[in-house]
């Protein structure tokens, strides 16, 4: 009997016999616990009815995780920015389409752990995250089988065509920022902020300041040995190292950072919720946390390690600083070429903002980029790295800028060391009375907020210079460009003529 405490409604597409249905239950804020009899998922239906109660509760406790967009229609798997590139790919064959479903699938596991997690006691209800988790994780498995199936055709091209990445800009907002007449000024200052940048580089690079040097722990072990490469590769071309070789590659390639540290704000360390307020960063242990991500470059897909440090704040330099504000992240991005040898390193600040590209010797930017818009800042070529060197980068006190990149004996010790940590974890970190993510349901840091958004606004981006979650990271004010597209350096760049 259909009950009077919810609405349920089905689609049917293509003729598939796969039902997709969307169900919520208004007022409740509970999930269900474990049957006393067969489990009440363990069907199609069960499932539908299972998945749409979670979101329902993860939407009322304002938990969902933003990384991945989720897929319409299709609960169970996500998609990002690589898996919408990899959608030509997922067409050419069975095993290829298997390992973008199953990508799909990892991206929602991951998301809804953190949600489940960063659910409050009294919404899991009954039912508990051990028991909730179960439940999903058995319910995706049986929408992927589903999609596995030769009859599944149909299915599949809808899947993947509606696996998209919306754009991190508005559109509306653009319009009524006459985003056409006032990118002028904004580029002029974009201009002007590069042209300052790369003058003081040059100064850094001749007399840099006193400089605090922060190293890896792994670079206090002795007789390092560089990872074995290459990793294995899925059917879609994506290299997949072991969780131990990943952490091998991250160890080996982990750079040192010599900061001009003048005050508190120039330590980085380990994030936390405190009991009210932004989240802190514990600075009593540094910690660097670790991402690993994939690029198209020739038509070749290369690994990509990330390393982000994040810092208290970045402080006022006077009382009309629109840049001020609580948390101040840095992303340092190495993409490596088939070979493991770093091809490109690129960084970011944790809003989008201050994109630098330091390029290889083996790489020369592209001809006939735009003029008009922020489509390459390469201040400075990346170091040629020897195995016995590790890579220095340099950075300003309180604004954080990257100033520069050295080389140093793998062999130097640093004055203090530094510890690395899955980016993962900050999806969920514990408060003094749960969990919660750091990030928000809109991919943004509360608390985080600029001045400059009051300014900034014309050019659609969202609450510009607050730190955001990977996936969120607009990095051009004039003209779109994001950090985690698959095609970022494909574009910009080309093999360098002998």
């Amino acid at each position: 009997m259909r009950s009077s405490r919810f609405l349920c409604w089905r689609r049917v597409l293509g003729g598939g016999g796969v039902v997709f249905a969307l169900l919520a239950l208004p007022g409740c804020s509970t999930l269900p616990g474990a049957p006393t009899s067969a489990p009440a998922w363990a069907d199609e239906a069960g499932c539908h009815a299972w998945l749409a109660r979670l979101d329902d509760a993860v939407a009322t406790a304002q938990v969902a995780d933003a990384e991945a967009e989720r897929i319409a229609g299709f609960a169970g798997l996500r998609v990002d920015r690589t898996g919408m590139a990899l959608r030509d790919e997922a067409r050419q064959s069975d095993a290829a389409f298997a390992a973008w479903v199953q990508r799909a699938a990892a991206l929602d596991d991951a998301a809804r752990a953190a949600e489940i997690a960063n659910l409050p006691a009294a919404a899991l209800g009954p039912a508990g995250a051990v028991e909730a988790s179960a439940r999903t994780h058995d319910c995706r498995h049986r929408a992927v089988q589903q999609l596995l199936a030769p009859s599944a055709q149909p299915l599949r091209a809808a899947l993947l065509e509606r696996a998209t990445v919306p754009a991190r800009y508005s559109t509306a907002g653009r319009a009524l920022g006459l985003y056409p007449l006032v990118r002028w000024p904004f580029f002029a200052g974009v201009q002007g902020w590069q042209k300052q940048h790369a003058a003081e580089m040059a100064r850094w690079a001749t007399q840099p300041p006193r400089l605090h040097r922060v190293g890896p722990a792994a670079a206090t072990r002795a007789r390092e040995q560089p990872p074995p490469w290459p990793p294995a590769t899925d059917a879609l071309g994506l290299p997949q190292p072991t969780p131990a070789h990943a952490a091998q590659l991250f160890a080996w390639h982990a750079p040192v950072f010599e900061i001009e540290a003048l005050g508190s704000p120039d330590r980085f360390g380990a994030l936390a919720w405190p009991e009210a307020g932004p989240p802190r960063v514990d600075t009593a242990a540094p910690v660097v946390y670790q991402r690993l991500s994939h690029t198209r470059v020739g038509g070749l897909w290369l690994l990509q390690l990330s390393y982000t440090l994040w810092f208290p704040e970045r402080p006022a330099s006077s009382a009309f600083d629109l840049l001020a504000g609580a948390l101040d992240g840095v992303v340092l991005r190495l993409t490596l070429d088939e070979h493991g040898q770093p091809l490109l390193l690129d960084t970011i600040h944790a809003c989008g903002c201050y994109h630098l590209f330091f390029p290889a010797a083996t790489l020369r930017p592209r001809d006939g980029g735009p003029r008009f818009e922020e489509w390459l800042f390469a201040p400075a070529p990346l170091p040629p790295l020897a195995p016995a060197q590790r890579l220095v980068v340099r950075l300003a006190s309180a604004t954080h800028y990257v100033m520069g990149l050295q080389t140093l004996p793998r062999a130097t010790l640093a004055a203090e060391t530094y510890t690395l940590q899955p980016e993962e974890a900050l999806r969920s970190l514990p408060t003094p009375s749960g969990r919660r993510s750091l990030y928000g349901p809109d991919g943004l840091v509360a608390g985080t907020e600029r001045g400059e958004r009051v300014l900034f606004w014309p050019m659609g981006i969202a609450s510009a210079g607050a730190m955001r979650q990977w996936g969120h990271h607009a990095t051009a004010f004039v003209g779109q460009r994001h950090f985690d597209e698959a095609d970022l350096i494909d574009r910009r760049f080309e093999p360098a003529r002998p």
